[in-house]
């Protein structure tokens, strides 16, 4: 069977399963699941950072189905994340990530100016939190203490595509310069020799020089946590695709190579690649991460490496599909074994933006995708 028969064959069983779970699945901000239906985050935490991955799973299924009922839930989850919008403690370097698949993608498809509005705010907000001296986009808030004010992490290259977007639709060159100026200063002090990465880096808020690393949510300090190493596979393929800067490219490869080279051969992908061999711990959510930006890499070059990239990501999604997705109709999660942090009490359950990278990746395959970033 070939791999786009295959692509084909699981994005029907996702359709299949969706319609389902998003009947029931009507006004919730899901994170996990509990007893195999999502919960909701909306009382919990309002402005956590994965609310809107539901919201854009919506708009990918309506826009390779034309259904309805993925289209009126898609628009409830961004009218709820408002209430994010107009909560200044709430707004933080995730802001791509919560208005991206939501307003930005309503957008896209229906030149909707509310939405416009609302992608136009979040991105003058993330603007906002760039630090000049350091030339980077301060990750979290802390209510005041400024204990993490100098911190910077590997996920924001993944929220860099809405200030591209919003440069774009304003034709003004601040976001990106903005944007570019994170990127170049991810490459210089994020990126090691070998082409792993850094979660979180810390600088001197008043003058910009580094401090040091954290080991954020890997294994420890130096250490290469899985999802991180995903991040930047996809966001430095992403600004370059924002860009055309060459540099962004060969970031993008170097940390590409990285990933494959250490890929088991079982494909279930660590928490962190420096686990010891008796840690079990997988996170499927890097696998799902990591084959979307292998699949836009391998768009972007040619030869062996074209095919380097292109394998190993439908290697990862088809080890994914066929061992760790559910496909049971009664569950409402599709992939198992995600974990958020290698310290964390809990490991191996399911997360929504797993399942959402999971989708797009096999709508990258079978070029069913709205592209949001």
């Amino acid at each position: 069977m070939s791999e786009l028969t295959w692509a084909y064959q699981v994005s029907d069983k996702i359709k299949n399963k969706m319609e389902k779970v998003a009947s029931r699945t009507r006004d919730k901000f899901p994170y996990t699941t509990i007893d195999g239906r999502f919960d909701d985050w909306t009382q919990k935490n309002p402005c956590w950072w994965t609310n809107g991955f539901w919201g854009g799973i919506m708009w990918q299924l309506y826009n390779a189905t034309k259904n309805e009922l993925y289209r009126e839930n898609a628009i409830i989850n961004e009218e709820k994340l408002d209430k994010n919008l107009m909560t200044a403690w709430g707004l933080d370097h995730d802001n791509g990530f919560k208005w991206l698949p939501t307003a930005v993608a309503n957008y896209r498809l229906n030149k909707n100016e509310e939405s416009k509005n609302r992608g136009l705010l979040a991105a003058n907000n993330l603007a906002g939190r760039f630090n000049l001296a350091g030339r980077f986009i301060r990750a979290w808030n802390d209510n005041g203490d400024a204990s993490t004010a100098g911190w910077a992490i590997i996920d924001c290259m993944m929220n860099l595509p809405l200030l591209y977007w919003a440069s774009r639709e304003t034709n003004d060159p601040r976001f990106k310069q903005i944007a570019m100026a994170h990127a170049d200063t991810a490459e210089r002090y994020f990126v090691r020799e070998d082409g792993s990465v850094n979660h979180i880096v810390e600088f001197n808020t008043l003058t910009g020089e580094y401090v040091k690393s954290h080991g954020g949510q890997g294994m420890k300090e130096g250490s290469t946590w899985t999802r991180g190493q995903a991040w930047a596979v996809y966001g430095f393929t992403l600004s370059y695709i924002n860009t055309g800067e060459e540099r962004y490219l060969e970031t993008a490869r170097r940390v590409s190579d990285y990933f494959v080279f250490h890929i088991p051969e079982s494909c279930f992908i660590p928490v962190d690649f420096c686990q010891p061999e008796d840690c079990p711990w997988e996170d499927s959510t890097a696998a799902a991460i990591s084959a979307c930006g292998l699949i836009e890499l391998s768009r972007l070059v040619e030869g062996t490496d074209k095919e380097k990239y292109y394998n190993a990501a439908v290697k990862l999604l088809q080890a994914l599909g066929e061992h760790r997705c559910c496909w049971d109709e009664n569950v409402d999660n599709l992939l198992e074994k995600c974990t958020a942090a290698y310290n964390d009490k809990e490991h191996e359950f399911a997360i929504i933006y797993g399942d959402y990278y999971f989708i797009e990746a096999i709508w990258k395959l079978t070029e069913q995708e709205l592209f949001i970033w």
